[in-house]
């Protein structure tokens, strides 16, 4: 058959916004050991979890997912209608589907920096712009600055509370005053760590429609394989954001797991307060070696080590723990994240830093 295609013609290509977009690429591969890289739950989930896994049935593998039960048991944790939410495949779906709800190309969208990358990836391959507003170098979340730049294109605002990777957090008066002033715009609070800070802004947009929240069941709750996540917002909004919902977005399994595992509050309870304490004794041992860390509301702490960040990353790793590196954030030259696991993990955890540090000569690790 003759190639239907002549010398010289143009190819298929992608659309530019698509093309000009930053490769990300997490890791995904060869990671054994105690991983510390991803903010997962480093206890598993909750045995009740496994149990309902254990009790699928050929039928519910094979048949497409019914959300309506599993959104209603969301819906009456969360004290809201179940109306007011929608069931997405993990938090990064429904960041997705607000830029594909609401954004038009040459739209403007808000973004403090440093911050989850996936929401500059989704806005931008709408072909919106995006706009980064920078924190300070105490990666205080800079309300003013971002109050500033709201303008009459303005269609999207993208704020993770606590912030990822700095754990760093917005007071609640500001996040509303943000949503007060951009009417036109969506405002989403990315609550992902909501379980690790305590504090939230539900259910807040029955005085302002244009305010979405979205919550995770991929840290606290060990999920994180499973992809769930939630997105609430006025009933109204939500309704069209379900216009571009595929069918069966969240699968048959991840959705029979959900109700068993908002059951076991107990379980999260538990590893919460671990993580916590563990948060707590990270940063001080830090101090104690004379590396700069940032107060963290999340699962996760953020720590300046230099140019030796590397160094750092690489001798945990041959002692079989796994950290991020994140010096390519803005603001984070030599900065690693590291998530913060059960007691048992955090006293390993500790250990290695000390023996790594001492072994790079960075602060003073004794």
């Amino acid at each position: 058959m003759p190639n239907p295609f002549p010398s010289g013609a143009t190819m298929l290509k992608a659309r530019d916004a698509v093309r000009n977009l930053p490769p990300y690429d997490p890791p995904s591969n060869g990671r054994e050991g105690l991983r510390l890289d991803l903010n997962e739950n480093t206890a598993g989930c909750s045995p009740r979890v496994l149990a309902r896994l254990r009790e699928l049935t050929p039928q519910e593998v094979a048949s497409y997912a019914e959300r309506e039960p599993a959104e209603a048991a969301v819906a009456e944790f969360l004290r809201i209608q179940s109306g007011e939410m929608l069931l997405t495949n993990g938090v990064d779906e429904a960041i997705h589907l607000l830029c594909e709800t609401f954004l038009e190309p040459q739209d403007e969208v808000l973004i403090p920096v440093p911050t989850f990358v996936m929401y500059e990836i989704s806005a931008a391959a709408t072909g919106a712009r995006v706009i980064a507003v920078p924190a300070d170098d105490s990666f205080r979340f800079p309300a003013a600055r971002l109050l500033s730049h709201i303008t009459s294109r303005t269609r999207l605002i993208l704020v993770a509370n606590p912030n990822n990777p700095t754990g760093a957090v917005a007071r609640p008066d500001d996040l509303l005053e943000i949503a007060r002033c951009a009417p036109n715009a969506a405002i989403l609070i990315d609550e992902a760590y909501f379980e690790f800070y305590g504090k939230t802004l539900l259910p807040e947009w029955r005085n302002l429609p244009n305010l979405f929240l979205a919550r995770t069941f991929s840290k606290a709750y060990g999920l994180a394989g499973l992809r769930v996540g939630v997105l609430a917002g006025n009933e109204a909004q939500i309704q069209m954001v379900r216009r571009a919902v595929t069918p069966f977005n969240v699968n048959s399994v991840a959705l029979a797991c959900v109700p068993a595992a908002l059951a076991d509050q107990e379980f999260v309870r538990q590893y919460v307060a671990q993580v916590v304490a563990g948060r707590e004794r990270l940063q001080e041992q830090l101090r104690c070696c004379g590396i700069v860390s940032w107060p963290s509301q999340g699962n996760f702490v953020l720590a300046r080590v230099g140019s030796q960040h590397l160094a750092l990353i690489q001798g945990l790793r041959q002692r079989g723990i796994l950290v991020r590196d994140r010096s390519r954030d803005h603001g984070c030259e030599g900065c690693v994240r590291i998530t913060i696991g059960t007691e048992e993990q955090t006293d390993s955890l500790l250990a290695a830093i000390r023996a790594v540090l001492d072994q790079i000569g960075v602060g003073s690790a004794t």
